[in-house]
């Protein structure tokens, strides 16, 4: 039998996964380190880490992937690579590592970006880059020029995490034009590389790895990749996309209408478009979809982030005298839809993007301490972030996007019946619900080197459905409190 190798590179953890390559069957997946990652943060605000680690974990992921499988090396065929977006990773002419990475939640080059924003003009960066280039990697490079100018002259190419995971098992250095569009250095409306934006932050156009192509023979494994991972010389990398652009393969997402939805500790909502329109641009990220191709049709995907998600459901369940989410669930069954009035508005998780990055917290209203006991605040919360989501789809809707699914994984929220019903209710949209990881999808998009789109579509249709929310008929009262959760919300934006 053979396999293919899928390695997801979180901030938390590193995921591998195998997948039979005819069937696309799960095999086993593990998780390496067994505790959470750590970050380096010398100062509010910074966030770093050591990419070596990410290295010895992916080796330790693999080796243990293979005792557990009980497969040999020379059985996995290819492999796929998720990442952690955004990061920056710098190495010199000899292939060493200058710094450690600043990676995804770094705002060090929040300022940098915002003055390039002004100074660029809005116009042409949201027609270009379809984005500002805000706290992205592009600006991140650039306060490393400005604040670490020695280690900037050595620089001899900078990488983003999944480029450099793939450079330690190959020793070739290249990306994707999918990768190069989440740093901002991707010119849509010229098909090249954002020049534009280099020359205006001084950064020399030959530190931009080579292109390759998001599926394809990007590079094979040499002998030092090979001793180290436990991996076959020459065994091919075949892909290579952000985390949240492989969340939506993974879940079959590919064509304008489809939405990928995540409901973890924070939430994100991902739709594609082949429109390059940037009406939300200041609320809602585009990217280069995995299947972006230069051209009229070149697939977009529209990422917009709900950092109070499940972290209000999780504070609940810390500071309530309940022992589960199961318990929580129940307990908000009982009470009505709407809550009985009490509204939670639930952005307690940093500033929200989709609020024109205003920090407004979490708020309970309407509370009466007669009335109301620990059943209607899981219903409010539960509702509250699914009202969070609806507001989310209604900013991407008025970008141009007309859904016509919505698939989701099987974690966390979406477990809960009251969140998928009212959500799908509202959107008047089906929810599919899959089993699958992010691991999972990067081993069958390694199969996406042969271009049979169909055949991965039915593999996760075969593997990994687990059912659909239909929205129920008569949505008058989840719409009654929907527009009450709205007003509150609005209430507090208008102070």
């Amino acid at each position: 039998m053979n396999y293919y190798l899928g390695l997801d590179i979180g901030s938390s953890s590193i995921k591998a996964a195998l997948v039979e390559v005819d069937s696309g069957k799960n095999i086993g997946v593990v998780q390496e380190p067994k505790e959470e990652m750590g970050m380096y943060a010398q100062k509010n605000g910074w966030a770093e880490q050591e990419p070596l680690d990410w290295w010895l974990h992916i080796c330790n992921a693999i080796k243990n992937l293979q005792r557990k499988c009980n497969i040999h090396k020379t059985q996995i065929k290819g492999i796929g690579i998720s990442y952690q977006m955004h990061g920056l990773v710098l190495i010199d002419k000899n292939g060493n590592l200058l710094r450690r990475s600043i990676i995804w939640c770094d705002s060090r080059a929040v300022e940098i970006g915002n003055k390039a924003f002004t100074e660029i003009g809005k116009e042409k960066c949201t027609t270009q880059l379809l984005n500002s280039p805000a706290n992205f990697t592009a600006s991140k490079l650039k306060w490393v020029k400005e604040n670490e100018p020695t280690i900037y002259n050595q620089i001899y190419k900078f990488m983003l995490p999944g480029d450099f995971v793939a450079y330690k098992l190959s020793n070739i250095i290249n990306t994707t034009i999918s990768g190069l569009s989440e740093g901002m250095f991707w010119d849509f409306k010229n098909n090249t590389v954002a020049n534009f934006l280099l020359e205006y932050y001084g950064i020399n156009p030959s530190l931009v790895p080579d292109i390759v192509d998001t599926f394809g023979v990007q590079s094979l494994v040499d002998e030092k990749g090979a001793k180290e991972s436990c991996l076959e010389v020459g065994t091919p990398i075949f892909y290579r996309a952000g985390d949240q652009p492989n969340n939506a393969l993974s879940l079959n997402v590919f064509n304008p209408g489809e939405v990928a939805a995540t409901g973890g500790t924070s939430g994100v909502v991902y739709a594609v478009t082949e429109s390059l329109s940037t009406k939300e641009s200041s609320r809602v990220n585009n990217f280069a979809h995995v299947n972006y191709t230069k051209g009229a049709t070149a697939k977009i995907g529209k990422l917009l982030c709900i950092n109070g998600a499940g972290i209000q459901y999780r504070w609940l369940l810390n500071n309530l005298s309940v022992s589960s989410y199961e318990e929580m669930n129940n307990l908000a069954s009982e009470i009505a839809i709407g809550s009985d009035g009490v509204c939670i508005i639930s952005f307690g998780n940093g500033a929200e993007r989709m609020l024109y990055n205003k920090e407004i917290g979490t708020r309970i209203v309407n509370m009466n301490l007669n009335n109301h006991h620990k059943g209607h605040l899981c219903r409010a919360a539960l509702e509250g972030i699914a009202f969070s989501f609806v507001y989310g789809m209604e900013i991407l809707k008025s970008d141009g996007i007309q859904s016509t699914v919505i698939r989701a994984g099987n974690d966390n929220l979406f477990r809960s019946e009251i969140f998928a019903n009212t959500v799908a209710t509202l959107m008047e949209k089906e929810i599919e619900i899959y089993n699958t990881t992010g691991a999972i999808g990067a081993a069958r998009a390694a199969n996406l080197h042969k271009g049979d789109f169909e055949s991965f579509s039915k593999t996760i249709m075969n593997n990994d459905y687990i059912m659909t929310f239909v929205p129920f008929k008569d949505k008058k009262t989840y719409l009654e409190a929907y527009n009450n959760w709205k007003k509150e919300l609005e209430l507090v934006l208008n102070k």
